[in-house]
């Protein structure tokens, strides 16, 4: 029985709800969502599904989901914000923020290596405890005293976990406020975004279950693998220290929802993903609020990364704080766009020359590490449909 799609669809980009369709069709989606906003007008906005494995709760308008790095662009669009708002300089040294930050020679680190995975601080090298990840203060402590990984600027490695805390502690110490609450008070809330770093008990019923994804196919890259075979590496590390980071089902505790991750806790829904980037795609601004400045924009998509990544055993290619196209991980035909994919499949990104923004969640992982064929299938649609 096909799946029924809700929601809006301009007729104009009838073949992103045909792709959309096709995925449930294939069985690669158990529920999922995707919108696209067009210079600041919505003109897709479909969901469908279910929000769990059983498939006892449908997947409905109001549907949240944890997007894992697809938070990495939330928390990036808040540091442009500050350099904006003339409190953060992103070339001055992160010491001159965050003082104890200086210790193992990381004084002259500036802010910009953070942002674009080149500060060498992919990881914690000394075990932690594994309720670790959930004690801000401590987590930025072990950043603090960390040695670099590699030379900073030399080389770039994915911040998996650590660019949120890094980011997180510089808006901290410049704003007062945690990076969920500095997100809440000047994006989400001002762009009526249903969008959270840090989510409340009370959006629990509506928040839909990750399901967890299958094994990579032989040839494909396969980081657990990897990691397996040096526990000490700075992969391994990156993604299994804290070690309840690999604990199954751990996306899904109220304990990993209420806690701020500012690289992979987010949980919002197509339609917030789409209007943000689409404001950045038409200079920042939309329905008289501005984002951010021109300025900020033409940095977000800034390339300051591009090659063999130290931490993923592939090709990575970064902006300040986005991932960028790349050969075999295309955010459409345009070179300016920018965003973030987040494990499993999510993705958010802005074109600022079709003036497009674009959002796709979902709950079934699947197991590449840059963009999901789902998401592809639907940015191929989109851009027949201009």
């Amino acid at each position: 029985m096909p799946v029924k799609i809700e929601g809006n669809c301009d007729p104009k980009f009838s073949r992103v709800k045909e792709a959309f369709a096709a995925n449930f069709e294939s069985g690669a989606e158990v529920g999922a969502a995707v919108a696209l906003v067009l210079d600041g007008k919505p003109v897709v906005d479909l969901w469908a599904g279910h929000a769990d494995k059983e498939q006892t709760r449908p997947w409905t308008r109001d549907t949240i989901v944890n997007v894992y790095s697809t938070t990495k662009g939330l928390t990036a669009i808040c540091a442009h914000r500050l350099v904006d708002q003339g409190k953060l300089d992103i070339d001055a040294p992160v010491a001159s923020y965050w003082p104890e930050f200086a210790a193992a020679g990381k004084e002259k680190i500036p802010v910009r290596f953070l942002l674009c995975h080149r500060a060498g601080l992919a990881a914690v090298s000394k075990t932690l405890a594994q309720d670790s990840l959930f004690d801000w203060n401590l987590m930025c402590a072990a950043l603090a005293e960390q040695k670099p990984w590699w030379d900073p600027g030399m080389r770039h490695g994915y911040h998996a976990m650590t660019f949120g805390w890094l980011v997180g502690e510089v808006i901290r110490r410049i704003t007062g406020k945690s990076p969920g609450r500095y997100f809440r008070d000047e994006i989400a809330q001002p762009l009526g975004l249903d969008a959270h770093i840090g989510l409340g008990a009370e959006h629990d019923a509506r928040t839909a279950n990750m399901i967890a994804s299958p094994p990579p196919k032989p040839g494909e890259p396969n980081l657990f693998a990897e990691v397996l075979k040096n526990p000490e590496s700075v992969t391994a590390k990156a993604f299994a220290n804290p070690p309840v980071l690999g604990a199954p089902g751990l996306v899904n505790t109220r304990a990993w929802r209420a806690c701020e991750l500012p690289a992979a806790n987010g949980h919002t829904d197509a339609r917030s993903l789409a209007r943000l980037y689409g404001a950045l795609a038409r200079g920042g601004e939309v329905d008289g609020y501005r984002v951010l400045t021109p300025e900020s924009i033409v940095r977000c998509h800034s390339e300051q990364a591009r090659g063999a990544d130290e931490v993923l055993f592939i090709s990575t290619r970064f902006g300040l704080g986005f991932m960028m196209s790349q050969p075999g991980a295309s955010l459409g035909p345009n070179p300016r766009s920018f965003g973030h994919p987040g494990a499993g499949g999510s993705l958010g990104f802005a074109d600022p020359e079709a003036k497009l923004g674009f959002g796709y969640v979902m709950n079934k992982m699947q197991a590449g590490i840059l963009i999901d064929p789902r998401a592809t299938a639907l940015i191929d649609a989109a851009f027949a449909s201009l």
